[in-house]
């Protein structure tokens, strides 16, 4: 397979979801990485993204509701590399009627080579990385 070279900027673009049983997590964690954020362009489903708008004092730019299509509209933007990575605190014990498209969600981000963090000890290190200040050139399939 051939590749290409997706440029991620030094401000880049993240998007942040949540089920409802870790939307509370996310809150807490975006909000001590609030400075982090800031610096950058934020993306959320619906609920989540109206959650961290109010409580960051933040704009996000919100999508759908994740059942009503806005995990499909994330999955879109990271298929045309609108996305640079993904924080998605999604919750394992819980069922999702909507699990189809939690799982094409993170298939897309793996298909495109999106890094993805989906607790909050792989946010952590992905957001405290030294590749979050500068650019950084994303290999991509060539499809």
């Amino acid at each position: 397979m051939e590749y290409k070279k997706l440029p991620m900027r030094q401000r880049k673009r993240i998007a942040l979801i949540a089920h409802d049983n870790k939307k509370k997590e996310l809150l807490e964690w975006a909000y001590f990485n609030r400075e982090l954020l800031a610096q950058h362009e934020l993306f959320a489903t619906g609920n989540t993204g109206a959650l961290l708008e109010k409580e960051l004092g933040l704009n996000i730019v919100k999508l759908k509701s994740g059942p009503l299509g806005g995990d499909q509209q994330i999955g879109s933007k990271i298929a045309e590399g609108e996305i640079d990575f993904l924080i998605f605190l999604w919750d394992p014990l819980e069922p999702q009627p909507h699990d189809p498209d939690v799982k094409a969600l993170l298939r897309i981000a793996i298909v495109w080579n999106t890094p993805v963090a989906c607790n909050k000890a792989s946010a952590d290190f992905m957001i405290s990385s030294s590749l979050m200040t500068g650019e950084y050139l994303r290999l991509i399939p060539d499809y």
